[in-house]
């Protein structure tokens, strides 16, 4: 089988799914095949417009490119406390 991922096709007839009856919500089964070609492996967008439910790729994940990130920060020394440090004055000198 020739897999292309990121490519859009030229629209093609409604492919027909059921929905399946799971406690009190309702499940549709994507098709592998729909879900490599979009390179979705952990889950999807859902959005409604008008009588139409609509699943896209995440844009945006939470937190994504935080690691490379703060390696950035780290390398061009912007790493350093902003507020300094969090002692009192009353603290004195703490023993661990």
């Amino acid at each position: 089988m020739n897999k292309k991922h990121n490519s859009i096709d030229p629209p093609r007839a409604p492919l027909h799914i059921s929905v399946r009856a799971i406690g009190n919500s309702r499940e549709v089964v994507i098709p592998k095949v729909i879900l490599e070609q979009l390179s979705i492996d952990e889950g999807v967008d859902m959005t409604v417009e008008g009588e139409k439910i609509i699943l896209s790729k995440p844009k945006n994940l939470a937190r994504k490119n935080w690691a490379n990130d703060a390696k950035a920060i780290v390398l061009a020394g912007e790493d350093q406390l902003i507020a300094g440090d969090f002692n009192n004055d009353s603290d004195g000198d703490w023993v661990w």
